[in-house]
């Protein structure tokens, strides 16, 4: 009998705003992670913001324009997949809702929404992987951030991963689900209790005893890096993706100046 081969999945990666203006190697390192998962990845050049931003300053108008790209954009791929909890759950959770008015266009993006998962979640719960081929020597310490943990259940699964990574001792945080204050709009709309937040949540950092800290979101890894530098601290900041694909070396930490 001849052996038939399964074909490889069509994935869409979503770049995400954060990456693409201040951490492009993110999305390189997603691709070769995705790549080495069987998959066949494409990044569609009509891609757009998720809204977010609009969606949670009351803006629904545009992010209901901007969802509408979206749906063409990402039409047609087998998965969407996006190194980000809070762009992952824009789409998978909230970008429906924007249509409940409209069952035609709902319909189509609760499918697009069903076929839409955060980077690491999708290589553990959707490819099934269980180890990476990666080394990287330190104590590394993880953050969950919010939209991450509490709308898409992501917890274990990059533990999971990083447990496989040559040379990585991981370590934990006495709060690792406490909010770091970036959230978006929020930072902004309320400055004080965010450098607050992000204080507290470096204080745990530092206590961990890492000298590396990892996450799966931007908005938070920029957040804690920023205040752990002004704070004079040398622990390194890094996307959870890096590591996974054996990509620290290719360039500076997050926060660190680019040669």
């Amino acid at each position: 009998m001849d052996h038939i081969t399964a074909p490889r999945p069509r994935v869409a990666l979503f770049v995400t705003c954060l990456v693409d203006f201040h951490r492009p190697s993110v999305g390189f390192a997603a691709i070769k992670l995705l790549e080495a998962a069987g998959c066949d990845v494409e990044v569609p050049r009509a891609q757009t913001c998720c809204g977010q931003p609009a969606y949670n300053s009351g803006d629904r108008a545009t992010a209901a324009a901007m969802a509408r790209g979206l749906l063409e954009a990402f039409g047609g791929y087998d998965y969407v997949v996006v190194p980000s909890g809070s762009c992952a759950g824009m789409i998978r959770e909230h970008m429906p809702h924007l249509f409940d008015d409209d069952p035609n266009t709902k319909a189509r993006a609760e499918a697009l929404a069903s076929r839409t998962y955060e980077l690491v979640s999708f290589l553990t719960d959707v490819r099934g992987q269980i180890a990476v081929q990666a080394a990287y020597v330190g104590t590394a310490v993880y953050h969950d951030s919010c939209a991450g943990l509490r709308e898409l259940g992501i917890k274990t699964q990059p533990r999971d991963l990083l447990a496989s990574v040559a040379g990585l001792k991981m370590v934990e945080m006495k709060e690792p689900e406490m909010c770091c204050g970036f959230g978006g709009t929020f930072c902004v709309k309320y400055p004080d209790i965010s450098v607050r937040m992000v204080s507290d949540k470096t204080a745990d950092i530092v206590a961990s005893g890492a000298d590396i800290l990892l996450a799966g979101d931007m908005g938070c890894l920029l957040n804690m890096a920023g205040r752990l530098s002004r704070e004079g601290s040398a622990i390194k900041v890094r996307h959870v993706a890096e590591i996974l694909a054996g990509m620290a070396g290719a360039t500076p930490a997050i926060g660190e100046p680019t040669p």
